[in-house]
């Protein structure tokens, strides 16, 4: 088994070292640019900032009620993720480019 483990090895570095560089290419930052996550933040809507703490708040609350912890660990996804996820991924569908 070591043999297979050693070539595994040998293909995740050669490809570290050729392919993934080549995802994150450096390119230069224009000077006044208003493309940074700081800025993103700030121009958020109201709507997205609820949206956004709800889908953290819900979930701390339910699991507050149910404990997943020391039980009820189905029930809680149900409860508390499984409509975080449908929400967002409604929202995803609906905010898609429209046909005619």
């Amino acid at each position: 088994m070591t043999g297979a483990s050693e070539i595994l090895v040998l293909v995740l570095l050669i490809s570290g070292i050729l392919i993934l560089p080549r995802f994150f290419k450096n390119e230069p930052v224009k000077k006044g640019s208003t493309f940074s996550p700081a800025n993103k933040i700030k121009n958020l809507s109201i709507k997205a900032r609820a949206a956004i703490f709800l889908t953290i708040a819900y979930p701390v609350c339910i699991a507050l009620i149910l404990r997943p912890w020391e039980s009820n660990s189905n029930w809680f996804l149900i409860t508390g993720i499984a409509p975080v996820v449908i929400a967002w991924s409604v929202k995803w569908i609906l905010g898609g480019p429209k046909t005619k």
